[in-house]
């Protein structure tokens, strides 16, 4: 029998809400108050250190950082330093991954996996990296995914999926710490804006099936 996954479009929401917001899921997912969650939504021009951040990965200054609107934190999640912008969809799965599901690499395998399948909806063959996390076309980044797993193996962070992304403020880090590979979107492959809402239902599809999932679309917060 498949599991029900609630899924929300939030919009745009500022980083430090998102992570305010994941921490509440999560106990909440812990003591069962709530079901497993597919959090979608855009941020604001943001820079997020992960727990395996090289300082020098992080290429603009303070004042650069200002005057481009870009915001710096640190997150809780595993690797390197990431960009999240408008254009970008961000997912944030809530799961509990017991009793079955205790494998987290396997679990950054699934991720990828929807990614790739979101991508094959719109005629986009993603791939692997030996060695890496997220998702390639040829030699242009197209996801990014950085993961937390809490104690009772809750889920939180995730997935960056570049859509219409303004790929140039990508220049202000060296993202992933991957200096040898660039970053691409869908807007730069297919060469036209993507409707946001096509992506969100490729999304939601694709974690059906990698997952063995239900999708039920819930409007607003939990």
């Amino acid at each position: 029998m498949a599991e029900l996954v609630e899924a929300r479009w939030l919009g745009s929401v500022s980083y430090l809400d998102a992570v305010c917001l994941q921490r509440d899921l999560v106990e909440r997912r812990r003591e069962g108050s709530v079901i497993d969650q597919l959090l979608l939504l855009e941020h604001p021009h943001t820079i997020t250190k992960g727990s395996a951040t090289d300082s020098a990965n992080i290429l603009a200054g303070p004042e650069e950082r200002r005057a481009l609107g870009v915001e710096l934190f640190s997150s809780g999640r595993g690797g390197d330093v990431t960009y999240h912008g408008p254009g970008q969809i961000v997912g944030y799965p809530i799961l509990d991954l017991k009793p079955g599901r205790k494998d987290i690499h396997q679990y950054l395998r699934d991720l990828e996996e929807v990614l790739i399948r979101a991508l094959a909806a719109f005629g986009v063959e993603g791939s692997r990296v030996a060695g890496q996390t997220g998702v390639w076309i040829a030699d242009g980044k197209i996801g990014a995914i950085g993961v937390r797993v809490s104690s009772g193996w809750i889920t939180s962070h995730g997935f960056a999926l570049n859509v219409n992304t303004d790929l140039s403020y990508f220049r202000t880090i060296v993202p992933c710490g991957i200096s040898d590979r660039g970053v691409t979107s869908l807007e730069r492959l297919l060469g036209h804006r993507i409707p946001i809402d096509a992506v969100i239902l490729a999304i939601e599809g694709a974690f059906e099936e990698v997952f063995y999932a239900t999708t039920v679309r819930v409007d607003g917060l939990p």
